[in-house]
């Protein structure tokens, strides 16, 4: 697993683990069932604070990304109830247009990111 994480961004690193484990769960190069490395083995191999690890295996467990196994540690786990990950994403969706619609972005432009997007994960329906 390759983790990208910008140490100068002002997005906090456990964010930045986070979002890039959910895009590994999303492009597929993680898969349900797929063992994470240990919080000690991660933290060790990109360079970060184990506590930034564990809080981020935390947010992911909360939100339904993985689960704790007491032998294989966190593993991917996509039990996510699907109305609330729709009612969250309508959230973060509302900011973004409302952004979008401020810089005169037409909705034919926001469909057609949002097709290229959903191409980057296999094309998702």
């Amino acid at each position: 697993m390759i983790i990208e994480l910008d140490f100068n961004s002002d997005e906090a690193l456990y964010i930045q683990l986070r979002n890039q484990i959910i895009l590994g769960i999303a492009t597929t190069r993680l898969k349900e069932g797929d063992a994470l490395p240990s919080v000690r083995q991660l933290a060790e191999t990109i360079g970060i604070n184990m506590h930034t690890v564990n809080k981020a295996y935390t947010v992911l467990k909360q939100e339904g990304y993985v689960k704790v196994d007491r032998r294989k540690g966190a593993v991917i786990a996509i039990d996510i109830d699907k109305m609330r990950a729709i009612e969250d994403m309508k959230k973060e969706l509302r900011v973004l247009l409302a952004r979008g619609s401020c810089k005169n972005i037409s909705r034919e432009e926001v469909h057609a990111l949002i097709d290229e997007i959903y191409e980057d994960y296999g094309g998702l329906e």
